[in-house]
């Protein structure tokens, strides 16, 4: 186990004052913590490493999709802003929406093609010029820095950022502050409590700092629920999807694709079920 002195999580990112159980899920820096009130998984990796990961982020491309993945992207995000209109019911161009982390603008570029009125902040130097380069409205910074006014916007997405964050509960509460009474916050993560999980285990790509820099804290439903109660928000709908069994190059092709036919048929009843890996939360502010 990592000497608590040298790692960057020393307790459970949710708030809980719980113990710590140690997991089998063993990972290079040490085997995942999971908090025993709420069942948030956290790694052992110390802040030496954590920063060292994050640098991968100040990067003009941020996190823009890769060549071939265009539409794919656009249609995902789509999806995020069409359910987020529904919540609010207000159309598009109605709605005040701030994408916190929102990099080099990829899924604010996709909000403000579809009408509405959108703006990033974004923490990375690099990222965040570049997004202001290609036109976007965006603040580089920190949002707890920023200052927004209160009640400033109708609806925040969070999409792929909180699993990087020691102290989720202070950004949840700043961002209960710039919302509107019956507004609408977006969390997109990884699903702890997906079926992929439960198969892969410490195999689960998302787990490895390494290949997804960073990513130090893991999220179920429950522990979403958790840290929502805690910040003035109430959970209104889940979304997940995809199930993996195995990575490429864990195993032979021929089993790899068989695998991928089962995650594909799974999909469907993994959304129902909430156990896909792919997870969206929708909150509103109480």
């Amino acid at each position: 186990m990592t000497d608590l002195k040298l790692r960057y999580l020393k307790g459970c990112p949710v708030g809980c004052d719980s113990g710590l159980e140690t997991t089998q899920y063993v990972l290079p820096e040490g085997a995942l913590l999971r908090c025993s009130a709420c069942g948030q998984l956290i790694s052992q990796c110390t802040s030496t490493d954590y920063w060292q990961s994050m640098q991968e982020f100040d990067d003009p491309k941020g996190t823009l999709p890769v060549t071939g993945s265009e539409q794919r992207s656009f249609r995902r995000g789509k999806g995020f802003l069409k359910q987020i209109s529904k919540l609010l019911n207000q159309s598009p161009g109605q709605v005040r929406l701030l994408d916190v982390g929102c990099s080099s603008g990829a899924f604010l570029n996709t909000a403000v093609n579809l009408g509405f009125l959108a703006e990033g902040i974004e923490p990375a130097p690099k990222a965040a010029a570049a997004a202001l380069a290609s036109g976007l409205n965006v603040r580089q910074g920190f949002l707890q820095e920023a200052g927004y006014a209160d009640g400033k916007f109708d609806a925040v997405t969070l999409i792929e950022v909180i699993e990087h964050l020691s102290q989720p509960l202070e950004l949840l509460e700043e961002i209960h502050r710039i919302l509107r009474p019956g507004g609408v916050l977006l969390i997109g993560t990884g699903n702890a409590a997906s079926w992929s999980m439960a198969a892969m285990g410490s195999r689960w790509e998302y787990l490895s700092i390494s290949k997804h820099g960073g990513h130090i804290s893991f999220f179920s439903p429950e522990s979403i629920a958790s840290l929502a109660q805690r910040s003035g928000f109430s959970v209104v709908a889940v979304r997940t999807r995809r199930v993996s069994f195995y990575e490429k190059g864990d195993c032979g092709m021929p089993l790899y694709h068989v695998a991928k036919l089962a995650g594909d048929l799974l999909n469907a009843v993994a959304g129902l079920l909430n156990k896909g890996h792919d997870m969206a939360v929708y909150l509103r502010k109480i």
